[in-house]
């Protein structure tokens, strides 16, 4: 047992190197944020697709807090709403709220084809819209549901890490 300590305390951390930056412009208020960003996840009415893939971006693999972004319970000490799901009709207030209630400078991350534009339930009788229609949306995530990778790169677009 000793010598497997000795060897684990020899060799040090071990981890793949990053992957390149991002391509494409980061948010105007995302360079105030200094390399960290605090994220609030708010589920606006989506199937938990993309919350399994949020989970996966933030666990052991992907590891989306090695690049400065971590989940915090509560909106007043985030600096980014990371959204998913359409929003139906009763999360439209609700959203608003939680937009209202997150300090400036304040960013949103739409994640998903729901999100983004309604998805497969655009047009249904309890869809409010897009997250764009209710609050102003700063980066979108692609996919349905979107990969672990395309999330960890969005959040490195509002880090810059």
């Amino acid at each position: 047992m000793l010598s497997l300590w000795r060897k684990i305390r020899r060799t040090g951390r071990v981890a793949e190197p990053p992957p390149p930056l991002p391509e494409g412009d980061r948010p105007e208020g995302a360079a105030v944020l200094g390399g960290s960003v605090q994220i609030r996840h708010v589920d606006a009415g989506s199937c938990n697709g993309c919350e399994i893939e949020i989970a996966s971006a933030f666990g052991p693999v992907h590891d989306g807090e090695r690049y400065g972004a971590r989940l915090v319970a509560s909106p007043r000490h985030a600096d980014a709403l990371l959204v998913t799901g359409v929003v139906t009709r009763n999360m439209a207030e609700p959203l608003r709220r939680t937009f209202d209630a997150v300090p400036a400078p304040k960013l949103v991350v739409a994640v998903g084809d729901c999100a983004r534009n309604c998805g497969v339930f655009a047009g249904a009788y309890g869809v409010a819209g897009a997250v764009r229609d209710v609050v102003p949306v700063d980066v979108e995530i692609a996919g349905c549901p979107p990969r672990p990778e395309a999330i960890v790169e969005g959040l490195r677009k509002l880090t810059g890490r």
